[in-house]
């Protein structure tokens, strides 16, 4: 199934486990290798991160489960405390 990458924006992302991370502000492309790098995340969940002065998180799209009327994560255990998986941009 094919999806336009204008479909994405403002979708919410949660992980496998219910969590709500926040909702899809952009979309990062690696043009040379012709596919997706990651989702940037706007309205982030503030009970997750204590970021000040953010302007967004980056997924890694090979973290990335499914894609419907959500966008839906794996849950990475430690991942949205301050871990390594989800980055700063």
């Amino acid at each position: 199934m094919e999806t336009q990458i204008t479909d994405l924006f403002g979708l919410q992302i949660y992980t496998e486990k219910g969590m709500f991370i926040g909702e899809v502000e952009d979309v990062l492309i690696d043009v040379d290798q012709k596919k997706i790098d990651s989702i940037i995340v706007g309205k982030c969940n503030d009970q997750l991160f204590e970021l000040k002065n953010y302007k967004g998180l980056k997924i890694p799209y090979r973290i990335i489960s499914a894609i419907d009327d959500i966008v839906l994560i794996r849950h990475l255990p430690g991942a949205f405390a301050g871990g390594s998986t989800v980055e700063e941009e």
